[in-house]
Formats: C-alpha cells, structure tokens, sequence
C-alpha cells in the first residue's frame, strides 16, 4: 500500500518534522499528498484533535490492510465503484490511504476484481446501447428493455470490440475479498454511512 514520500510533501523540513512527530505513536504513518499545504494543515491540526488520522484507524487488520482498505472493500460491494469514481478526500484525511493507488493494490491482491466491458455494460445508457445495435445493423431492439440490449449488445459484439468503444469498467469483490470485508465488521460499523 502506498506510504508517504517525505522528499514530496508541500511543506518545510520542520513540517515534516512537526508531521512525524503528531504521528509518532500511531503504528503507521497515514498517507499524505504531496498537494497538501502541509504547514496549513499542520496549524490546523495543532488547534483540533480531529484533524489526524486517528490511531485505529493506522492499526492493520489480521490480513495485514488497513481500515481504510476495508472501507473501498465496502464501498466496491455495492456495485457502483468503478475506475472513474470520484475518490473522496476523507480516505486520505481520515484513513490516512492514497485510495486511488491503494485500490490498484488490492486488484493485485485478488480482492477487488475488474470487469470486462461486457460485464461494464450495465454502467452504459439505454440509447448508447441502442446506437450501438444499430451500427451493427441489429433490428428489433427499440421496445428492449435495457437488460435486454445489454444482452443483444453482448451477442453482436466481441470482448475487443466493446474494449475499444469504452473505457469504464465496474469493479466487484471476488470471494477472498468477501470474506477480508465480512472478518472486519468492526471498521464498517464504525464509518459513517449514507447509500452509495
């Protein structure tokens, strides 16, 4: 998982001083952006405890990842996480992980799965799916309903076809990914939740 590049920080070498030093008993060092004004954000820290990463949330789980880790696993379960999400800042604020490149790791991990583009047509619009049976000259597809051209999308193009016609592909826990999130309840309950 990535860790924070000190000779890349937006900051002084008495910030990262002052960084390492507010971190020093937690059990790692959160991830910290080279984009960050770090001496602002240091000041800001200074003044209110809720600014750090808290320590729990640096303590790995038994499968060697962090809470942070736990909480793109949960995210990913609900289907709707996929290579262009926008990634939220509080994974780095509040979790202390770069989600962007931490997610790339848990793909090579086996956790976290990438779909195919036939598999990632169900992200497409009806009318996208539409235009594409009609460049395929397919008929009969204007009272499908949208699982339906998903299917006749599927059955007129190849894997390679689709490949080049989008970039958008979902993301979906395999079974080892399942069972990391399902052994770490704790980290899911504590996080504050909205539907994604």
């Amino acid at each position: 998982m990535k860790e924070t590049d000190f000779s890349k920080l937006n900051g002084s070498a008495a910030d990262i001083q002052r960084l390492k030093e507010l971190y020093a008993n937690h059990e790692h060092m959160p991830y910290i952006s080279p984009e960050r004004d770090l001496a602002l954000w240091l000041d800001k820290a200074a003044m209110s405890s809720g600014e750090a990463v808290p320590k729990r949330n640096m303590v790995k789980t038994p499968e060697g990842y962090l809470p942070g880790h736990m909480i793109i696993l949960w995210r990913v379960q609900f289907g709707t996480y996929d290579n262009t999400t926008v990634i939220s800042k509080y994974f780095e604020y509040d979790y202390g992980i770069d989600a962007k490149a931490d997610i790339e790791d848990l793909i090579e991990d086996g956790l976290v799965m990438v779909m195919t583009a036939k598999e990632s047509l169900t992200y497409m619009t009806a009318p996208l799916l539409k235009k594409w049976l009609k460049d395929k000259s397919v008929t009969g597809f204007s009272k499908m309903k949208k699982d339906e051209l998903i299917e006749a999308v599927r059955e007129a193009y190849t894997e390679e076809e689709l490949a080049k016609k989008f970039t958008l592909r979902g993301y979906y826990l395999s079974e080892a990914g399942e069972k990391v999130l399902a052994n770490n309840p704790a980290v899911i309950d504590k996080h504050p939740k909205k539907k994604y």
